[in-house]
């Protein structure tokens, strides 16, 4: 699942990217991970860029949400509340690698 906003997009004060972050791993989903754009447009149409400091306030920002299609479509509403400006994105995704550390230091 993907999720496009704009970082200035808050819940309870915090970021709602954040916050996405920490309710998919509450509920246990394989990973998540928050990229920030460098330039893009929404709804709004009004382009916004880090290349103009009066536009960079409000840049893209994209939540990526990998786990089984039925874990991702069951915390779709977690999202109800937390994205009232942005785009939720479903897309089918093959894993062909998946490592995790158990614990220690890498060697």
């Amino acid at each position: 699942m993907t999720v496009l906003l704009g970082e200035s997009e808050r819940w309870h004060h915090k970021p709602v990217y954040t916050e996405i972050v920490h309710r998919a791993h509450r509920a246990g989903l394989a990973g998540a991970s928050v990229f920030h754009g460098i330039e893009g447009f929404g709804a709004s149409s009004l382009i916004h860029t880090s290349r103009l400091l009066s536009l960079s306030e409000d840049l893209p920002v994209a939540v990526i949400v990998v786990d089984t299609e039925e874990r991702v479509r069951a915390f779709l509403p977690e999202l109800d509340e937390l994205v009232g400006k942005g785009l939720v994105i479903l897309d089918a995704c093959e894993v062909v690698r998946h490592t995790a550390r158990t614990g220690g230091a890498a060697s």
